[in-house]
């Protein structure tokens, strides 16, 4: 007998304070799940900065794109590009590469999950099927609290892929990048330029950690005044307690400096004209 997967509904609870690295940082718990699809993990005691999900192990980083040209995604948010470890471990079990995401989600019972998938988590080209299929045979095989082994007894094949895909979109959805910068009066512009420390001051008042910033330059990914120095990437740095079905993320400041300049930051439109 199969253990159906369509109560795995994450429901965000709270947002705590703790101090994992001497900070007050911003605790998630995306729980909620149903008991047959539960890891068994416990999420009590201190967070480590090796984490659970991975062995090795390291910091897990949830990351967003901002993609002006061609535009993609809602005007006024950022798009997922997904969770992955800062060891980089890659394409750990072919055998689990699946594909036909679509499918399966919604023969699973996350049919919400993949209808916000169709219009946050896109390919630039528009080749989500297979952007999502990436994400997960190069990222989401590479998490050990995934593994089948770890999952109940009976479950169908697959179901670590759908606890996968509603994870990172429950988490995507805590962290609204493009609404926390326009409450502090940062909003897409042709002409107007930011401040490194405006985006932090911004970033980190609303969600209590600072993400790693990425800019496009000229010679990269620019090729017009418009878009040298854009910021089109940021990066929120995690660690977890538990699994990656029902652990709780504890947010960490990021570990190392971006590209983007100290001024004359651009954050253009998604209007896709230069």
């Amino acid at each position: 007998m199969f253990l159906p997967v369509t109560a795995i509904v994450f429901v965000l609870l709270t947002q705590a304070l703790a101090s994992p690295l001497s900070e007050s940082l911003s605790v998630t718990g995306l729980l909620g799940r149903d008991t047959l699809i539960s890891s068994g993990c416990s999420t009590t005691g201190t967070a480590s900065c090796h984490n659970t999900l991975l062995s090795p192990g390291g910091l897990l980083l949830q990351t967003q794109f901002r993609d002006t040209d061609p535009p993609t995604g809602p005007t006024d948010s950022w798009t997922i590009h997904g969770i992955c470890d800062t060891t980089f471990m890659e394409n750990c079990d072919p055998s689990r590469a699946y594909t036909g995401i679509s499918s399966l989600l919604s023969e699973n019972g996350a049919s919400d999950t993949l209808s916000f998938m169709d219009t946050h988590w896109v390919d630039i080209n528009g080749n989500n099927e297979q952007f999502w299929e990436h994400e997960w045979s190069t990222h989401g095989t590479c998490m050990s609290t995934l593994e089948p082994s770890c999952l109940p007894s009976g479950s169908v094949r697959g179901a670590e892929a759908v606890a996968f895909f509603e994870t990172v979109v429950k988490l995507f959805q805590t962290l609204p990048t493009f609404t926390w910068l326009s409450d502090a009066g940062i909003t897409p512009s042709s002409s107007e330029t930011f401040t490194l420390s405006q985006l932090t001051s911004a970033l980190k008042s609303a969600s209590v950690s600072t993400p790693l910033y990425l800019c496009s330059f000229l010679g990269c990914y620019a090729l017009t005044r418009l878009f040298i120095g854009a910021l089109n990437q940021i990066s929120w740095y995690f660690n977890l307690k538990g699994s990656v079905i029902d652990g709780t993320f504890v947010a960490v400041d990021a570990p190392e400096s971006g590209s983007c300049p100290s001024s004359g930051i651009r954050y253009p439109p998604k209007s896709g004209s230069h």
